[in-house]
């Protein structure tokens, strides 16, 4: 007996249709009570679950999609408040071969089981059915498959005693017929998929013109289908499912916080609330998939929405590539690295500032694009509600390198530098701008490197943007006297505190430890950051630049030995640079205050960022 038997795709995957006649039935019967029962037993009801989702909204959307080209779906609640979503019933044959074809057809995930009902609950899927009563599909006796009368796919049997199940293609007249029994919003889903996957750009407006058919059949080609330019029942559910996956792994969901007063989207699959640290919203990256999301709350007006544009943009997740643009009542900052693309928008609404900052990963543009689109346009004000001033205060942890929360961008290192010239250049060490991506003068303006002398420690800069300095360098083209006093003006603390320090000391040799001519050795306790500052007499002349602490000799020296660039070296090095210096050759002194204002007017924080 031959039995003709395909799983017609034309409105989805049809079940197992029954073939045994009632002369096989009369005959298993007249076997015996062994087969009998054998038989009997084989008819015992199975299901495939093929998922399970944690919330009923979530697995009516999965069934839906599922039901688009599939028969026999159904939902039901199981334990722990999952809800799964099954085919059948089927006969426990029926539904070892379907799960086994389904699964070689590429229709179901490959983590699919047969199911047994005794876990089922609740149906919620179709809406008011009752399934769980329905006869089970059985497993047909079958000898040879059909001859295909369109494009097909073959299943082969997994041994000779099972059936071949054909899947069927629909022929191009047969999937126009489908195609037109789509609705509206039906064809817009398709075009927003095919845009999703590279392939239309044009309006989502429903109408299949030249441009759909084109990407329909560049699609189709790509997936190794016949190029027709008009997709059957299965290849629109596979290019669905592809977009619908991506759409479960977002989790794109309103959000509403009363406390911030904000409403908006979130790809809820990628983030979840953490705290408040006033004006954050903090919320916490889901698993791996290493998205930031910050929402921006507080009370202020304009004066209020500038200050925010500028210091969001010293934050780490703001990096500093990208475009901005700041209007009266509101701003956009993008940014990007090697790492990350940043996305922030905060406008004024209801006397409060609010906005957000989207974080993710590089690389992962499309899934972004599709999240950043949602959340624009769903961004909302809930009225004059913001978070207070001090929300979540107690439980922040507060630091010199924290903003609420968030870690303030850093340079790699700060050093020293100053004036040498009406024009604003800066005189530094090399050690300050070895492998800048950017320098930055006192976190004002950047600077760039015009000349070096490796050998020699020493470094030009040229701003960036034109500066007219209040003071700059006088060198001093006299002999020092040993032994006395000396003073270095530096960023000790590159940067912490916002203006430079003096530290004292005295002139201890003309020469370094080796007898080198253009060096002197300071009995003075330096740090860091002081190097490439201005080494001044008791009158405020400039006696040479701080070097690097053991950059001159290679070894460990005692804490209160520095070493200085003479002066008349420096000046050297500059005037072949084409800067011409102001020199003096007096010794008076000044008193400390004003010792301290010439040093703080002509001195500079010199910051290397990458």
């Amino acid at each position: 007996m031959t039995n003709k038997f395909a799983i017609a795709l034309a409105t989805g995957l049809l079940p197992i249709v029954s073939s045994v006649s009632a002369t096989s039935v009369a005959a298993l019967l007249s076997a015996g009570p062994a087969v009998a029962q054998q038989a009997a037993n084989s008819q015992a009801v199975r299901w495939i679950q093929v998922e399970a989702q944690p919330t009923l909204g979530q697995a009516e959307a999965r069934a839906r999609a599922y039901a688009g080209r599939l028969e026999g779906v159904s939902g039901f609640r199981i334990g722990g408040n999952w809800y799964a979503i099954v085919l059948g019933p089927y006969t426990e044959r029926a539904a070892e071969l379907q799960l086994r074809n389904l699964k070689n057809a590429g229709l179901i995930p490959q983590d699919s089981f047969v199911a047994l009902p005794d876990q089922f609950r609740q149906q919620y899927w179709p809406v008011g059915a009752s399934t769980l009563t329905a006869a089970p599909i059985e497993a047909p006796s079958v000898e040879a498959s059909p001859e295909p009368q369109a494009e097909t796919v073959a299943v082969a049997p997994a041994t000779p005693a099972e059936p071949v199940v054909v899947v069927q293609e629909e022929t191009k007249r047969e999937a126009q017929a489908s195609e037109r029994a789509l609705d509206r919003d039906a064809r817009k889903a398709l075009q927003v998929a095919l845009q999703w996957e590279g392939y239309y750009t044009s309006a989502i407006d429903g109408a299949f013109g030249a441009g759909t058919r084109r990407s329909m059949a560049a699609w189709q080609t790509d997936k190794g289908y016949d190029p027709t330019g008009v997709l059957t029942t299965r290849q629109r559910a596979v290019l669905l499912d592809s977009y619908q996956s991506v759409l479960d792994a977002l989790g794109m969901a309103p959000f509403e916080d009363q406390n911030a007063g904000i409403s908006m989207a979130i790809p809820a699959g990628m983030v979840a609330f953490d705290r408040y640290e006033a004006p954050f919203v903090h919320f916490k990256t889901k698993g791996d998939s290493d998205v930031q999301l910050v929402m921006i709350s507080q009370t202020g007006d304009q004066n209020t929405l500038y200050g925010l544009y500028d210091i969001l943009q010293t934050l780490e997740i703001v990096p500093t590539e990208g475009p901005r643009e700041r209007g009266k009542t509101g701003f956009t900052i993008e940014g990007t690295d090697d790492k990350i693309s940043s996305f922030t928008q905060v406008k004024l609404a209801d006397g409060t500032v609010k906005g957000f900052t989207l974080v993710w990963p590089k690389g992962d543009e499309k899934r972004r694009n599709l999240a950043l689109r949602d959340m624009r346009a769903s961004f909302s004000s809930l009225g004059a509600q913001a978070l207070a001033d001090d929300a979540g205060l107690d439980d922040a942890t507060q630091s010199l390198d924290l903003l609420s929360g968030l870690d303030i961008r850093t340079p790699d290192r700060s050093r020293s530098g100053f004036y040498v010239d009406g024009a604003g250049r800066i005189l530094t060490t090399t050690e300050a701008v070895q492998s800048c991506a950017r320098i930055s003068i006192n976190d004002e303006f950047d600077a760039n490197v015009v000349a070096t002398d490796d050998a020699l420690g020493l470094a030009l800069l040229e701003p960036a943007t034109a500066q007219a300095p209040i003071s700059f360098a006088s060198f001093l083209t006299a002999e020092p006297r040993l032994k006395s006093d000396v003073a270095v003006a530096g960023f000790s603390y590159e940067g912490r505190l916002s203006a430079p320090s003096l530290t004292f000391g005295t002139l201890s040799e003309l020469t370094g430890l080796n007898g080198e001519a253009e060096l002197s050795r300071l009995t003075l306790s330096a740090l860091p950051g002081d190097a490439g500052g201005p080494v001044l007499d008791a009158g405020g002349s400039v006696m040479g630049m701080l070097l690097p602490a053991g950059g001159t000799t290679g070894r460990t020296l005692p804490a209160d030995t520095s070493f200085a660039m003479d002066a008349g070296t420096v000046a050297a090095f500059l005037a072949a640079n084409g800067v011409t210096t102001s020199t003096t050759d007096s010794a008076t002194s000044v008193d400390p205050v004003e010792l301290n204002t010439k040093a703080a007017d002509m001195t500079v924080l010199v910051s290397c960022w990458n």
